[in-house]
């Protein structure tokens, strides 16, 4: 019953169009017949029309920026136990990384984490009786690329503020260094491991000769003790 409705519905919209194309709007009189042309809106590109405010976008699916390099920034994991408010929130994400001008990845479906317990209805004469209960959490995965590390933290940042409730995100964010970062490193540490020679040379003779007295003292007290045991008489029996 409903189906027909629907399609009763769709064929008188499809007569109204027809009718209105088919029919023509007769000319003014005193209407002169070179009319200025309607002033035609100004044309907008995709990333333009990401950034801008435009009422009504979210119902659509995010604009996906191209990637110019191909270096990955960030991962945003998102988990929860209900598939709907998951999906809502990543088309959410999916947007703000789309209006900050980042490129993303649609959404990829992880493999969904299920739990199971079993619990017994009664210790006594229902401990037979067991009940079982299941958890199911939902996983989406988002990757990031070509963008500025500040860029990166604005939008990790806008989307902890406006987290839906039931969702959590977990990210990892790779890091650029420099170039030349590792020979600044070695050098560094090699600075401060290398000592002056004549310092060096300083020590190991302080050391030496410590060693010397230390074992001149031992000597002198094994000499010593051997004399004392010599002098000391030995008992008759």
């Amino acid at each position: 019953m409903f189906a027909r409705s629907c399609r009763r519905a769709v064929s008188a919209v499809q007569t109204c169009l027809r009718y209105n194309s088919s029919t023509t709007v007769p000319p003014v009189a005193g209407a002169s017949s070179a009319s200025t042309p309607a002033p035609q809106p100004p044309q907008m590109s995709e990333p333009a029309y990401a950034s801008s405010v435009v009422h009504g976008r979210g119902v659509r699916q995010p604009h996906q920026l191209p990637k110019t390099h191909g270096i990955p920034v960030a991962t945003l994991h998102f988990r929860s136990y209900h598939p709907r408010l998951l999906d809502f929130f990543v088309h959410f994400a999916g947007h703000a990384a789309s209006a900050l001008g980042i490129p993303v990845s649609k959404p990829v479906h992880l493999p969904t984490q299920r739990r199971l317990w079993t619990v017994i209805r009664g210790p006594f004469v229902h401990k037979k009786s067991q009940e079982n209960f299941e958890r199911r959490t939902h996983k989406r995965l988002i990757k990031a690329w070509d963008a500025h590390p500040d860029v990166v933290d604005m939008l990790i940042q806008y989307l902890e503020k406006h987290l839906a409730a039931g969702v959590g995100m977990r990210t990892v964010k790779w890091t650029r260094a420099p170039v030349g970062v590792g020979q600044k490193t070695l050098e560094t540490v090699m600075g401060g491991l290398r000592v002056d020679p004549q310092l060096r040379a300083a020590k190991v003779k302080a050391l030496g000769e410590q060693i010397v007295k230390e074992e001149l003292a031992a000597a002198a007290r094994a000499a010593k003790e051997g004399a004392v045991e010599k002098a000391a008489p030995t008992g008759s029996s």
